[in-house]
Order: structure tokens, then sequence, then C-alpha cells
């Protein structure tokens, strides 16, 4: 499907279409404090790094966040194990104290629900490393969050990363494979990516599910299992993530 790839500072108007775009998140992914605090300042101090994608009749495609960071800075210098909460708060300290980004983070690329395998994911990773390069960088860096992960939430991240297939030796994870396809390259995984904690009540109300036996339960959508504790009355669910490098040959 041809899109059309601007971003939010070429056109502003779009910013509400973008925030009421159908997706299929599931609903405890929501509730990161980290991503709730700060990813809706993305878009308004970052505008130019928010990338929109709309079709002939002008509707809202699909949508692509990324932020501009310091990685090599004094007690950075790797891909945090934190993954993408841990890159969202450093790119808003770094706004704020006024440091030099050295490097952008893909922070989210959705597809609008009922267009996924029309092929607009890979024009999306291609447009978000041309906007990066754009922009003066060098690298691209992405926590990917694999998309049929969730199939096999029992097996560790790092052995499911580096599954790839025997014709082409391309991931086996579909969304893993669009972003080597487009030049990538699996660099770690980030075990604490994502956290979401909550009462025994709030994940009920999120998944439906009874959150009633001591343990890990495996639950629609998520990664890995999400710890339950009903002798304490909450449940944790720490995400983990896969870092992916692109290099764009831009300037710094």
């Amino acid at each position: 499907m041809d899109v059309k790839i601007t971003t939010l500072a070429e056109r502003p108007e779009l910013a509400a279409a973008l925030d009421d775009m159908p997706d299929t998140w599931p609903a405890f992914v929501l509730e990161d404090l980290v991503g709730w605090a700060n990813f809706p300042r993305i878009a308004v101090e970052f505008p130019e790094y928010v990338l929109v994608a709309t079709d002939a009749e002008g509707a809202v495609a699909a949508r692509g966040y990324s932020v501009p960071f310091a990685l090599g800075v004094p007690g950075r210098g790797q891909l945090p194990e934190g993954g993408w909460d841990q890159v969202l708060l450093w790119a808003f300290s770094d706004l704020r104290h006024g440091r030099t980004p050295d490097t952008v983070s893909a922070i989210e690329i959705t597809v609008a629900a009922g267009r996924l395998g029309q092929g607009i994911s890979g024009q999306m990773v291609a447009a978000m490393r041309e906007n990066t390069r754009r922009l003066g960088f060098r690298d691209l860096v992405a926590p990917v969050r694999p998309s049929a992960k969730h199939a096999d939430a029992a097996v560790p991240m790092e052995e499911y990363a580096r599954r790839t297939r025997p014709e082409d030796g391309l991931p086996v994870d579909p969304w893993l494979r669009v972003h080597v396809r487009a030049g990538g390259v699996v660099e770690s995984v980030a075990p604490v990516s994502m956290t979401v904690s909550g009462s025994l009540e709030r994940w009920r109300a999120w998944t439906g599910l009874p959150f009633d036996a001591e343990g890990p339960v495996e639950v629609p959508g998520a990664l890995v299992p999400v710890l339950c504790s009903p002798a304490h009355g909450y449940a944790v669910y720490v995400e983990p993530n896969v870092w992916v490098r692109h290099s764009t040959s831009g300037g710094r």
C-alpha cells in the first residue's frame, strides 16, 4: 500500500488524528508509568522526530515516534538494559539539561488496525532511518517488541531473538525480520525494557483473567509471563525487548 509519510512538525494538524488512530495494543501495555508520563511529550517537544503516514484519502495509516538522546556521555556508552523506559528517561533528561544528542531511538512504530499486512511497517522503518539521517544522526536504535513472541512467552528473549529461518538466515520473528531486512543488526536484549505493576483488581480489569494463583500467568499479548502474588495483592509484568541498531550514514 502506498502511503505519504511526513513528520508531525510538517503537519501539526494531524496530532489529534495520531492519538485517535485505532491500534491493537494490549490494554496493560499502556499502563507502564514511564511511558504514561513521558510518551505524550514526544509529539509536543520532538515533533520533527514523529512520523505520520496517510493514505490516498488523507486518513492516518501508521505512526512512528522517536527521540534523540546522548549515548556517548559518562555513565552510558552502551544501549541500556532498561530499554524503552530508560531511553525515554534519558531523552527528556538530556533535553532538560541541554546535552547534545548523538543517537536517535525509535519509541513506537504502529500500523493502524485494519492496515496490517500491507507493507506499511517496512516503509515506516525506512522512513525513520531516513529522517534520522536527515536530522544529522549516524545511528538509529530500536528497542524492538517482537511481534510473535507472545506465542512463546515461556521462552527466554535471548533465545527467541537469535532464532533464524534456515532458508535465508533472517529472524523467525516477523517484526525483527522487517528491521533486519531494512539493514538493522540485532545487538542485545534489554531484559527490563518496560515494567507494569498493579493490584490484582487492575490486572483483572486489563485482561479479564482471574489472577488468583501464585506464580507466572500467561497473558494474551504479553511477551513473558506476568508474576502474580495473591498473598500480597499485586502482579508485575517486566517486558524484555531486543535492541536493534541501524546505521544511517548520517553525520553525528
